[in-house]
C-alpha cells in the first residue's frame, strides 16, 4: 500500500512571483499558455493494490470499455483523483522525473540539451510522449524508445484532458464521451505499441486532469493513469530559477512534471542545474515504478 500521508503533504510552496502569473500543467502554444492560478499540491495517490489489475493487450477491448461507461455522470474532476498515480512507496530517497512531450502547432520541438544531459548523468526518466510529437519526431521517437534510460508513457493522441462530458482544463476542451476518451487513450496506446512493441504501462492525459470515470477507462484500457507532486515548469513557462525552486523542494517517492518540447523555455536549463543538487542530496533517480 502507498503511504497516504506521502500524498498528501505540500511537496512545494511557490513564492509570489509564480502565483502572479506562472500557468498550468498542460501544453499551450509555442509561447507559453498563462493561467491566473497555480495547480493545487496533490492530495491523493494512487493504491496499485486497490486498482484493477493492468491486462495483457490481447484481452483488452476498447469498445466494450466505451460502451460499459457509456453515459456515465462524473461527480469529481481535478489532479489527483483516488486511482491517479502522484506519489509511490520509495526504497530509501527515490525520485521519479517525468517529461511531456506534447505536439501539435509549436509543441513538436524537442530539447535535445535536456535530453543530452540526463543521458551524461544517467538518470532514468519516464517520456510521456503523445501520438502528434511521436508522428513529427518518429525517427527520434524510435531512438527515445530504444533507450533502456528512457520509458515511453503515453501522453493521448490528441492532448486532451481526460473526460466523459467535455470538461475542459486551462482553455483545452476534454473527451466528450466514454468513447472519445478510450480513442485518446488507444489510439496513442497503439502507435506506442507499435514503435516499442509493447504497450505503454502508464498514461498522463493532456493538461494532467481527469474524472473519475476516465480514471477507471484508463486502468480497464491497461494503464495505469500519472499525475505527480511537483509541478516544475507549470507548462514550460518557468524561468530557471522558478524550476530549480520547484524541485528543491522534493521529496522522496515523489514524481515531478516538466515539458521536453520546449527547448527555448526554462525548464532544461532549471533541470540542468536541480537535478545534480537533489543528487548531491542524496536523492537516486528512479523509472515510475
Amino acid at each position: 500500500m502507498l503511504d497516504a500521508g506521502l500524498s498528501r503533504r505540500g511537496f512545494f510552496a511557490v513564492g509570489a512571483a509564480l502565483a502572479a502569473g506562472l500557468a498550468t500543467a498542460g501544453c499551450g502554444v509555442a509561447n507559453g499558455n498563462s493561467s491566473d492560478r497555480i495547480l493545487e499540491p496533490p492530495r491523493g495517490a494512487a493504491d496499485p493494490a486497490g486498482a484493477p489489475a493492468r491486462l495483457p493487450v490481447s484481452t483488452v477491448s476498447p469498445d466494450a470499455v466505451a460502451a460499459k461507461h457509456a453515459g456515465q455522470a462524473p461527480k469529481a474532476w481535478g489532479v489527483d483523483l483516488d486511482g491517479i498515480l502522484t506519489g509511490f512507496n520509495p526504497a530509501g530517497k527515490q525520485f521519479a522525473v517525468t517529461f511531456d512531450a506534447c505536439g501539435g502547432p509549436g509543441n513538436n520541438d524537442i530539447d535535445e540539451n535536456l535530453l543530452a544531459f540526463l543521458q551524461a548523468q544517467r538518470i532514468p526518466a519516464t517520456l510521456f510522449l503523445n501520438k502528434r510529437w511521436i508522428d513529427a519526431n518518429p525517427a527520434r521517437a524510435g531512438q527515445l524508445a530504444g533507450n533502456p534510460l528512457f520509458e515511453i508513457g503515453n501522453h493521448g493522441t490528441a492532448h486532451c484532458p481526460l473526460s466523459v462530458n467535455g470538461r475542459a482544463a486551462y482553455e483545452i476542451k476534454g473527451t466528450a464521451s466514454a468513447q472519445a476518451a478510450v480513442d485518446e487513450v488507444w489510439g496513442n496506446h497503439q502507435r506506442i505499441a507499435a514503435l516499442t512493441g509493447h504497450g505503454p504501462r502508464f498514461f498522463r492525459a493532456g493538461t494532467a486532469h481527469y474524472d473519475e470515470v476516465a480514471v477507471s477507462i484508463v486502468q480497464e484500457l491497461g494503464e495505469t493513469p500519472v499525475g505527480y507532486s511537483v509541478n516544475a515548469d507549470f507548462g514550460a513557462t518557468a524561468s530557471a530559477g522558478q524550476v530549480q525552486s520547484a524541485m528543491s523542494a522534493a521529496k522522496s517517492g515523489g514524481i515531478s512534471l516538466a515539458h521536453m518540447h520546449r527547448p527555448k523555455s526554462g525548464t532544461g536549463p532549471g533541470m540542468l542545474a536541480a537535478l545534480p543538487a537533489l543528487r548531491a542530496n542524496g536523492f537516486e533517480f528512479v523509472h515510475l515504478p
